[in-house]
């Protein structure tokens, strides 16, 4: 069984890589501040942390999108960066973007990867998956020397379990599966429904990788650590959404004075 992050786990990056707390305001000539406000502002922070020549992870969802268009930008403006993408429609966006790209097998350590979550905790301990591509994002992080999770801030919570947590299993054997991981999910203090992810035509969820999707509806996971160790114990968990010990930083964004500013945790 793989061996489970804790605290004392968590990579830090150089020391030039220092720690932020508030950022000055993006304002936007707007009344009010909406969701695609904050969203474009955490990624024009992250976009500025890249720089000529790095290798980039490419994350997948609705505020990675912003990034890459942001990424776009400054590529056609000259900049010169190579990414890894996280999911088919994140390569498919970012090549329409102009960004060049490769795979891990040519590019197998990345200097940074930027991401969004589902939830963040005050420990930097993530769910993430909702967009069914947490296989390739933790592959990704995981070969990255930094994760820089982005954000709104309402996806910082206290105790990370409000959002369903995603479990990819494979299709063999799903029914017995699914039993075994409600019996993770009791074993390691956590309440509630474990349900099969189903598209939009009703059939059972393919992930990028030919995978099923298991939602952990829990509201609250008192040891996320537990969690994971248990759900590494059945054999058909592929993998799931609980990210220990891989981001390094976050950048969220948030809504203050009718503007949207960015608070930057850990180090970014």
């Amino acid at each position: 069984m793989p061996a489970v992050l804790g605290p004392a786990d968590l990579r830090h990056p150089s020391p030039r890589h220092a720690s932020c707390r508030f950022d000055p305001p993006f304002r936007r000539p707007v009344r009010g501040v909406s969701g695609p406000d904050l969203r474009r502002a955490a990624a024009e922070r992250a976009v500025a942390l890249v720089t000529d020549g790095m290798r980039l992870g490419i994350g997948t969802g609705s505020t990675a999108n912003v990034f890459i268009e942001l990424l776009g930008a400054r590529v056609r403006a000259g900049l010169d960066v190579v990414g890894v993408p996280t999911s088919e429609a994140t390569r498919v966006a970012a090549q329409a973007a102009g960004i060049r790209l490769a795979t891990l097998e040519e590019l197998p350590e990345l200097d940074l990867t930027v991401d969004g979550a589902d939830e963040i905790d005050g420990r930097m301990r993530l769910i993430k998956g909702g967009g069914a591509a947490l296989l390739r994002e933790k592959i990704v992080a995981f070969a990255s020397r930094r994760m820089v999770v982005i954000a709104d801030a309402a996806k910082r919570v206290e105790t990370l379990g409000a959002f369903p947590l995603p479990i990819e299993v494979n299709p063999f054997g799903l029914g017995a599966t699914h039993r075994a991981v409600e019996a993770a999910v009791a074993a390691a203090g956590c309440t509630g429904r474990v349900v099969l992810r189903r598209d939009a035509g009703g059939e059972p969820l393919r992930t990028d990788g030919g995978h099923h999707i298991l939602d952990a509806q829990l509201g609250r996971i008192p040891d996320p650590e537990a969690l994971s160790a248990g759900l590494w114990a059945v054999p058909g968990v592929v993998e799931h959404g609980l990210f220990l010990g891989l981001a390094t930083g976050a950048i969220l964004a948030e809504a203050r004075d009718g503007a949207a500013h960015v608070i930057c945790l850990g180090a970014i």
